[in-house]
């Protein structure tokens, strides 16, 4: 909170390199704990290859491949919120300045929770046995290509939830922890299809009533 939130015409590189670096924690902290089920399979993975003597892929590798994807969409996700800045669409706390905007963030989020895309994405997110058997690699290398891998399919199933906090503001605790729940929520949970539909829905209802 700290960051400089004067219009964009006075930030320096140093305040967009704070704002990615707030980006990039708050990604790892949001994503981590749906990707869990996954880095303790690849450990247990690991641990009866060593036990058989067999090369491995090291699991933090594993992980900071993972990590690496979000680091990426962070700079992505920080550039737009410089640009929906200069476009006065956010405020100087980081949240929503138009409701038009709000509405339009939370009815395509919605829509976007019934896209083929989203939901291939998010199959492959709830179900990695496949992914480990078709990309298992050892080494460094491949530990680090197996994490950017699983993280791409994550990116791909939950990037445009964090454009929520756009509305909600970016730095809004309680909205965090809420949008990190649903994501470990539809992830791991049973029936994780089911209820991401179910956020779709919802999403879309309250984007209208935003612009009615």
């Amino acid at each position: 909170m700290t960051m400089n939130m004067e219009p964009v015409a006075s930030w320096s590189v140093a305040d967009v390199f704070m704002l990615f670096i707030m980006w990039a924690i708050m990604m790892a902290g949001m994503m981590l704990p749906s990707a869990i089920p996954v880095i303790l399979l690849v450990d247990k993975l690991n641990l009866q290859r060593i036990s058989s003597n067999q090369t491995y892929t090291p699991t933090i590798t594993f992980t900071l491949g993972y990590i690496a994807i979000w680091c990426l969409y962070s700079v992505v996700i920080t550039f737009l919120q410089y640009f929906l800045h200069h476009l006065g669409l956010l405020t100087a706390m980081m949240d929503s300045a138009n409701v038009t905007f709000s509405a339009l963030i939370l009815i395509i989020a919605g829509i976007y929770q019934f896209s083929s895309f989203k939901q291939n994405c998010l199959k492959l997110c709830r179900s990695p046995l496949s992914m480990l058997s078709n990309d298992w690699q050892e080494g460094f290398k491949g530990a680090l290509r197996l994490g950017l891998i699983h993280g791409s399919y994550c990116v791909g199933c939950c990037w445009f939830l964090m454009t929520l906090l756009f509305v909600s503001g970016v730095m809004n605790l309680k909205w965090i922890l809420i949008i990190t729940l649903v994501i470990v929520i539809e992830k791991i949970m049973p029936k994780g299809e089911i209820i991401s539909k179910c956020l779709g829905v919802l999403l879309i209802i309250f984007g209208l009533r935003y612009w009615l």
